[in-house]
């Protein structure tokens, strides 16, 4: 019963809410007319998306996830077969700096820092730019003490003119980048970027239903359906576009 008030509860807040979907995204179209199109992936690290891996991994498979590692693959291998660019961020912490409201997690050396199996091939290819990066934010990582930005210097680089993003988590650390990007954009500091597209079946977050929350000291439910439709509306709402299908040609 709790399944299907749930259930009913993220229908009724989608058609109250509704996303709205933008125009499907084609790549070599896009190319083609002088829009060259850099990737970004976010954060497919085991520590959040492998069964087990720490703190803030999944507790047992999960199809939304498993999709987005799958589409992550797809388009990963489609751009460097084009010679396309990749950067790709990779959520790794200190010890002893940690990350609240969150428990330890993608410790260095834990081995929940690195790319998931499926991903692991990014780390030699000559068309991926990796950046860890130790907090949620990834686009302020970026950002050097003397005001330079390793993201945009990678769109400047590419003359990237569309950013296209999945990753994890959809309402946290790819909600965060998007809106950075998008406000520096908006005050010309990523030239030439001009959109940050978020592909909706490219991006997961974690599943923490109200009934597990509530026997967990100091944890805030996270129902997964309403929290990755949450990220991609706010997303939106700071400018970025939301697309649900992707064409290679």
């Amino acid at each position: 019963m709790e399944s299907e008030n749930r259930n009913e509860a993220v229908d009724l807040l989608k058609s109250e809410i509704p996303l709205g979907w933008d125009t499907e995204l084609v790549l070599t179209r896009e190319v083609e007319a002088g829009r060259p199109v850099g990737l970004v992936l976010i954060d497919e690290v085991n520590g959040f998306c492998t069964v087990g891996a720490g703190n803030l991994a999944p507790t047992q498979p999960n199809k939304q996830i498993e999709k987005m590692i799958q589409e992550s693959d797809k388009l990963a291998k489609f751009f460097t077969d084009n010679g396309w660019p990749i950067f790709v961020f990779m959520d790794t912490h200190f010890p002893d700096k940690p990350e609240p409201p969150y428990p330890p997690h993608c410790i260095i050396g834990s081995g929940e820092e690195n790319l998931v199996p499926a991903l692991e091939w990014l780390e030699k290819d000559p068309n991926a730019t990796l950046k860890r990066k130790h907090c949620i934010d990834g686009f302020l990582f970026c950002t050097e003490k003397d005001g330079s930005n390793a993201f945009a210097d990678w769109i400047s680089k590419y003359q990237i003119k569309t950013a296209l993003v999945l990753g994890i988590c959809t309402d946290i650390c790819v909600l965060d980048f998007a809106s950075s990007a998008l406000s520096a954009r908006n005050i010309d500091r990523v030239p030439p970027l001009e959109d940050v597209v978020i592909y909706s079946e490219g991006c997961a977050t974690y599943d923490l239903p109200a009934h597990v929350a509530r026997n967990i000291k100091g944890a805030m439910s996270h129902p997964q359906e309403l929290m990755h439709h949450m990220g991609l509306f706010i997303a939106k709402g700071r400018g970025a576009k939301i697309v649900n299908s992707i064409s290679l040609s």
